[in-house]
């Protein structure tokens, strides 16, 4: 840690002034994940009570920049993951800025007879042909969300799991297949992880799930009906809105 000192004649609160001398140590020395120093020790370096010090972990686990585990200790949060909602954007796409290594395992792969839910979805025909397939999204070989994918089998002839796990399926609609994405209509739901998920994600179930439903158009027509379950605590969407 930091062996920055706290000034006890300071008008700054001791614990803002130990939040500021942690919270730089974070960014400048540690990732996320990484183990923070006990409270008994973290009192012993910078000579001040538990109090102080429990204070300055409540703020600094509210402002995201901690997370505690029952019977570990305290730890360094993950990043969160921005994305801009103003664009349109896919999951490979937005990890590599991030400079992430982006990478999808194909849990499930189908097709079938649509019944008559999944044809509202995609505005086809009842019992019209359709694939399905479930990827889990990782960054870093993190697990990152889960992705259920519904694609009318009329419009990507051939589609097969190999294909799709040799590459990005965006590339692959317009490499393979001249499709020209036009717009995507998002749908955003906090939710509830199940015991399933939490295996899969790698996360425990209390940790918060994002729902995302996405519409992707090739003009009029729907292409792409996707179900996600994003994991909360690495996940946070923004847009700019403007008078």
């Amino acid at each position: 840690m930091t062996r920055a000192r706290i000034d006890k004649l300071s008008r700054i609160p001791l614990y803002c002034q130990l939040m500021d001398i942690l919270i730089e140590d974070i960014q400048q020395n540690m990732k996320e994940d990484d183990q923070i120093p006990s409270e008994r020790e973290i009192c012993e370096q910078y000579n001040v009570s538990r109090s102080t010090v429990r204070q300055a972990m409540q703020e600094m686990e509210k402002e995201g920049y901690i997370y505690r585990a029952h019977g570990k200790g305290t730890f360094v949060a993950p990043l969160k993951y921005n994305q801009d909602l103003l664009k349109f954007y896919s999951f490979t796409e937005a990890m590599k800025k991030l400079g992430k290594i982006p990478s999808s395992r194909v849990l499930k792969f189908e097709m079938f007879s649509c019944d008559r839910k999944i044809a509202r979805k995609l505005e086809i025909e009842e019992h019209s042909k359709v694939y399905k397939f479930v990827r889990l999204r990782l960054a870093d070989d993190k697990p990152m969300m889960i992705e259920t994918t519904y694609l009318p089998a009329g419009r990507f002839p051939g589609l097969t799991k190999k294909r799709l796990e040799s590459m990005a399926m965006y590339d692959m609609f317009s490499q393979e297949f001249s499709t020209s994405i036009s717009s995507a209509r998002e749908v955003f739901q906090a939710v509830s992880i199940n015991e399933e998920e939490a295996r899969y994600l790698q996360i425990d179930k209390a940790v918060p799930g994002l729902k995302i439903e996405r519409y992707t158009y090739e003009q009029e027509h729907i292409i792409e009906y996707t179900l996600s379950i994003a994991r909360g605590d690495k996940f946070e969407y923004c847009i700019t809105l403007n008078k």
